[in-house]
């Protein structure tokens, strides 16, 4: 004789849904849901109590029960297995931080781990439902429980204040079970859909996202930003542009925030939207223009991790920009959103003492003298400070201030050379004391990276007599005769053999 689940729970007083629901099932379900929604799911033995109750009464349901119908009412099972699924992933959701407080994160932990078992037990009877011929209802109601189950498997697989190991594990069971249960091969096609013809459900996981992705909310569950952040990276093109009204939004406000732990999480979301939306998309509706200023009010601020970010993500933003701009040969080139950004960085760069922001800054350089190429003569005079500024300071012993620098010195030699001869003798003065200064140092910078800066500054000076017609061969003729320092004879004789045409090293 068949088992009657509904007998083990009949309906009790104060059911949510009075009424609703003809069937026992669905009374119970809307029973559990009320005691894990209402105000009495505040008491923590009441809620322990629905988990217990929806733990038997998943076990005890045959599938084609649990995704029926509901006859003429307009809620059927699926929506409202939907409903239980959101009000679990809500329970076991971490809460509000508070100003030095991380109390309470032991107990999220056994929440996600106890809400996982239970997603993993109706992911099972979806399963079971999909090869069985009596309940072709399982689609409708696997639409219903993807979303809120996704969540909480994001919320809680990776390590964060409010998981353990266990929540860990469970969490990442039910993401797999439920990757397999979907028949998607990856988080990307859960999202985007396998193929052109699926829709994909990036577009549920944003609407359920949403109502805590406001200004008012988004701080109400610490969870919300991080599921934002990894399920926007999942999706790349050609799918990302079609939801820009849904993503571009919250990535503006978290990045907009006062802590810089979520500053550099909305400036990596508006990367990667750069990254993967079409130039035409973003320059639509003035976008780019609205990304561009909020990443440049980011360069005012004085952490390196969010500088270097904002870098990165305004040099790829600069091509979109550009592409709106228009140059008729007959008229000086205007100046563009990267020449404002160097004329920033420079600004800063100059008077910076803070040994981290001025790595930051120099390990972007060549990078902003490549994108503007000979334009970069506009900025000449406060690159040449900048330069000799920061060849004179010891960076520690991996000299990243310095070896970039230099990068920054040859191309800028290569790009802007009918310029450089004016300025021979400033920089062939500030390249021979770095080569003695470090020739000279004892013990403070490991060997590699003396040859390296050994190497740079040589190279240097190489391009520095291209441009200067040969005269600092002539010039270092008369320093090779009184140094008695080998390293620094090398690195003159390299630079004479070469400018003469010789290979250096041949005999």
């Amino acid at each position: 004789m068949e088992h009657d689940s509904s007998r083990d729970f009949p309906p009790r007083e104060g059911s949510s849904l009075p009424g609703e629901w003809p069937s026992a099932l669905g009374q119970a379900f809307s029973q559990i849901l009320h005691h894990l929604t209402g105000q009495e799911s505040r008491r923590g033995k009441a809620r322990d109590v629905a988990l217990q109750d929806l733990s038997a009464l998943i076990e005890a349901t045959d599938c084609d029960k649990l995704f029926e119908g509901s006859g003429t009412s307009l809620h059927g099972m699926p929506e409202m297995l939907g409903q239980v699924a959101k009000a679990l992933e809500k329970y076991a959701a971490p809460p509000k931080e508070q100003e030095g407080r991380s109390d309470g994160h032991s107990a999220v932990a056994e929440k996600a781990a106890a809400v996982g078992l239970l997603f993993l037990k109706l992911l099972r009877k979806v399963e079971a439902a999909k090869s069985s011929l009596v309940c072709p209802a399982w689609k409708t109601g696997l639409t219903h429980l993807a979303g809120p189950i996704y969540i909480f498997a994001v919320t809680h697989s990776w390590k964060q204040p409010w998981t353990s190991p266990r929540s860990q594990n469970v969490a990442g069971e039910v993401l797999t079970l439920l990757l397999q249960v979907t028949e998607c091969g990856s988080v990307a096609g859960f999202l985007h859909g396998e193929n052109e013809d699926e829709k994909g459900r990036f577009t549920v996981i944003m609407r359920l996202l949403k109502p805590d992705l406001n200004k008012e909310s988004w701080k109400n569950n610490p969870a919300t930003k991080h599921v934002f952040s990894w399920t926007l990276q999942q999706v790349t093109r050609p799918w990302l542009n079609q939801h820009l009204e849904r993503i571009i939004p919250p990535s503006l406000l978290i990045s907009d925030d006062y802590q810089t732990e979520n500053k550099i999480l909305g400036v990596d979301c508006l990367h990667h939207i750069v990254l993967n939306v079409p130039a035409a998309d973003l320059l639509q509706y003035n976008r780019a223009q609205v990304l561009y200023h909020a990443l440049f009010n980011h360069l005012y601020t004085p952490e390196h991790h969010l500088i270097q970010a904002v870098l990165l993500c305004l040099l790829d933003l600069f091509p979109v920009l550009e592409k709106a701009l228009h140059w008729k040969g007959d008229a000086a080139r205007p100046t563009t959103h990267c020449d404002e950004v160097l004329q920033l960085i420079l600004t800063h760069m100059e008077p910076e003492h803070r040994l981290l922001l001025r790595r930051t800054y120099a390990r972007n350089l060549p990078a902003f003298v490549k994108r503007l190429g000979i334009l970069t003569v506009r900025h000449l005079k406060r690159l040449e400070r900048v330069i000799l500024g920061y060849l004179e300071v010891y960076d520690g012993p991996e000299e990243e201030a310095r070896l970039k620098i230099l990068e920054t010195l040859k191309l800028l030699m290569q790009y802007t050379w009918p310029r450089v001869s004016c300025r021979l003798v400033v920089l062939l003065k500030a390249l021979l004391k770095l080569i003695c200064d470090v020739a000279r140092d004892p013990n403070l910078t490991p060997e590699t990276i003396k040859r390296a800066l050994l190497e740079e500054a040589t190279e240097c000076l190489i391009l520095l007599d291209h441009c200067s017609q040969g005269q600092v061969k002539g010039l270092l003729a008369k320093t090779l005769q009184s140094c008695e320092d080998s390293k620094v004879v090398n690195c003159i004789r390299k630079v004479q053999h070469v400018s003469e045409g010789t290979p250096y090293g041949e005999t």
